[in-house]
């Protein structure tokens, strides 16, 4: 039996305690500044709020102050804070993570440089550790919702890091018969692949709000205009992929997250509302208080291709459903799909 001690008690990381626990572990779940009470919650019946899930009986829970506690013997770390923590994760996690224990982030996202370079936030997180500290950071990336993989639905992830013999331990500690993954030390590749899906996303959603504006009935679905963005997004990201440098076969990651993300959650919301003809206002008034990643990944993409443009590196065309999407969020633009420019001749 390991020790694995969660740090954050959002969604994601709350789910993984599922298989943790199954496999004999000792889990230990403590909740951010922002968790307290999903955590006394937990103490009392442990329900989740928010996951909508009762976790396992056994399961130890802290509060952020009792932190050291939590992490005493820690075999493994897993952080589950969201992009929106990724400065409080640094400046305030990082520190304080014991050297030699592995830290498995579930955190997906990307920053942009003025240059254009897109980094993931594991190499973030390399960035920002204290100086002199040697941690040993790996992530999370591929097609898994938190509440299915709480329900045992199969699911199929990538482990990426440096070092593959760190990747097999964690595999062990977590791999059960419905949670499965892969493993790389393709760290650009694979996270970055998974948090260009959120941009992508809301662009597919558009076609399910411009299907409802057209029937004038919600819920109406037209799967031929869903299915041809969803192309030309893994067309899109699949270039990206290239200029960030990750291998072309973590493109299966970014995609088959594209498609989860599609079906469910917050970017859909806002995709939908965007191609009913709300304007990028009117459909953020309309989701107040619902914290959008997809919008944060769209923009900072979008800089970055532009910014590889005017080094002449790329073309803006060649990413007509990016800058559409950047034009709508970011300009005041109008939905209508860029169909012509998706078109290409091959020979």
């Amino acid at each position: 039996m390991s020790v694995i001690t969660f740090i954050c008690a959002g969604q994601m990381a709350s789910a993984i305690t599922f298989p943790a626990f199954e496999n004999g572990h000792e889990v230990r779940l403590v909740g951010s500044p922002l968790d307290r009470e999903i955590i006394d919650g937990l103490r009392k019946d442990n329900f989740h709020i928010t996951l909508k899930r009762t976790l396992y009986d056994g399961i130890k829970y802290y509060q952020i102050e009792e932190l050291e506690e939590a992490l005493e013997g820690a075999d493994a770390i897993i952080g589950g804070v969201s992009s929106f923590g990724l400065d409080w994760f640094c400046d305030e996690i990082l520190p304080v993570v014991p050297e030699g224990v592995p830290l498995l982030s579930v955190t997906k996202g990307m920053v942009n440089l003025e240059d254009g370079t897109l980094l993931p936030y594991p190499t973030i997180f390399e960035q920002r550790k204290p100086e002199g500290r040697n941690l040993n950071i790996n992530a999370i990336g591929g097609p898994c919702t938190s509440y299915e993989l709480a329900d045992h639905d199969d699911s199929w992830v990538a482990f990426c890091g440096k070092d593959m013999e760190t990747l097999k331990f964690l595999k062990g500690l977590l791999a059960t018969d419905y949670y499965h993954m892969s493993l790389s030390t393709d760290i650009v590749g694979v996270e970055c692949a998974v948090a260009m899906k959120n941009a992508y996303a809301l662009g597919v959603t558009l076609a399910v709000g411009l299907a409802e504006k057209r029937e004038g009935e919600i819920g109406a679905q037209h799967y031929n205009s869903q299915a041809a963005i969803f192309g030309q997004s893994v067309r899109e990201m699949t270039h990206l992929l290239e200029l960030v440098g990750g291998k072309p076969e973590n493109i299966v990651y970014g995609a088959g997250d594209l498609y989860v993300t599609v079906f469910g959650g917050r970017t859909r919301k806002i995709g939908t509302l965007l191609g009913r003809g709300l304007s990028f206002k009117e459909a953020m008034d309309e989701l107040a208080g619902v914290t959008l990643e997809s919008i944060v990944i769209a923009t900072r993409t979008a800089e970055a291709v532009k910014a590889l443009a005017k080094r002449g590196i790329v073309s803006e065309s060649e990413f007509p459903l990016l800058m559409h999407v950047d034009q709508i969020i970011n300009h005041g633009a109008e939905v209508k799909i860029p169909w012509e420019d998706f078109t290409m001749i091959t020979e």
